[in-house]
């Protein structure tokens, strides 16, 4: 049985696997282009994506900028006919212009979360009066609630008259930033089984008016196969993952910074308060722990890539603690992971993955119709 496709307008993936967007210098051309051509969506994550830029802490904006453009060139003629996205957080200092430059290139897919993304329309308008084009960018917001969705859709509804291409529903078992206070992180009444009903209700009075569907993208968790299709049978039509990426010889990371889910152990996984102003879920380490104990790492912004940073009362950069992380000094930083990452054992590469998981689709699908037929 083949995966069923993943629709979001007139694009079509004919998998229904998002690979989420993970920064810094986790998802960039390198994975995003290997899932497209598997048949899946891949995401390049913008956060301080100019890290490499020789003049990024000068002019950190031109940097950004020309680093989007470059990594999303790169993946685009590496994936040949696939789907490529870009994320973008609303947090991001340069967040406008982000978006602004990932649909000038034509991205197919802006995902953005981390805040209500209510902007997007109007720099998408925007963009096609300046280029004088009619530009084809989906737009889909990344929300934690239907509460959310609700928001944003009439938003955006009463603002440019128009609605989300389709919504993310990120589950508080997901890696990085999360969008749940403290206390319903591991409350069953957030869990995802009981989020995505809730969104595909949330957006069908939306869909009624649009006239097409807004397909509900399940993430946060996912790990298997098995899982894959228990989102859809909830009701999404697709499903979003990071963890599992992270672990192939694609993705974008050094070595070590993957060993690093290879080791990890499930009491290895911890909620930090993130400097974001968002828990965040990640792998304890001594970093970390000296942040707990009360430490701090002195730092002159040089990136200001965060709108909600203050420097004078966070301990520590992130974006620095992020960019050391994904070059694998794990001694000045540290990474995020979903809370699967303990089911992690080896690196394979990305069409491995993407088998294993329709092998195990087909073999739950397959215990389905059996225990139906009794």
């Amino acid at each position: 049985m083949s995966f069923p496709v993943l629709q979001i307008g007139d694009l079509v993936a004919p998998k229904p696997i998002v690979q989420g967007g993970m920064g810094v210098g986790i998802s960039l051309s390198g994975l995003a282009s290997a899932v497209a051509r598997e048949g899946g969506i891949g995401v390049i994550a913008a956060a301080m994506i100019g890290m490499r830029e020789p003049d990024v802490a000068k002019n950190p904006i031109e940097a950004n900028l020309r680093a989007l453009r470059h990594e999303i060139r790169k993946a685009r003629e590496a994936a040949g006919a696939g789907i490529i996205g870009v994320n973008v957080m609303v947090a991001l200092t340069l967040f406008a212009e982000q978006v602004r430059t990932a649909i000038e290139e034509k991205v197919d897919v802006v995902f953005s979360g981390a805040g209500l993304p209510f902007d997007l329309p109007r720099i998408f308008n925007e963009t096609c009066e300046r280029k004088k084009e009619e530009l084809k960018t989906k737009l889909v917001p990344i929300v934690s609630s239907g509460r959310a969705a609700i928001v944003i859709a009439k938003k955006w509804l009463a603002r440019h008259g128009r609605l989300p291409d389709a919504f993310v529903v990120e589950g508080p078992r997901a890696g990085g930033h999360l969008g749940f206070a403290p206390e319903h992180i591991d409350d069953p009444e957030y869990a995802l089984d009981k989020l995505v009903p809730q969104l595909t209700e949330a957006v069908k009075p939306f869909e009624d008016k649009a006239g097409r569907p807004i397909p509900v993208i399940a993430g946060g968790g996912v790990y298997s196969g098995e899982d894959i299709a228990r989102c859809l049978d909830l009701g999404a039509a697709g499903v979003q993952m990071g963890t599992r990426f992270v672990a192939t010889h694609e993705c974008d990371a050094d070595e070590r910074f993957k060993q690093t889910y290879i080791n990890a152990r499930a009491e290895d996984v911890t909620i930090i308060k993130s400097p974001v102003g968002m828990p965040g879920r990640a792998l304890t380490n001594g970093f970390i722990e000296s942040m707990r104990e009360g430490g701090k790492k002195p730092f002159k912004c040089v990136f200001k890539c965060l709108s909600t940073c203050d420097q004078h009362n966070v301990p520590y950069c992130i974006a620095s603690a992020l960019i050391n992380a994904m070059k694998g000094n794990l001694e000045r930083g540290f990474a995020f992971c979903g809370a699967n990452v303990g089911r992690v054992d080896r690196i394979v590469s990305v069409h491995e993955l993407m088998t294993q998981l329709q092998d195990e689709f087909d073999a739950f699908r397959a215990r389905q119709a059996v225990a139906e037929s009794m």
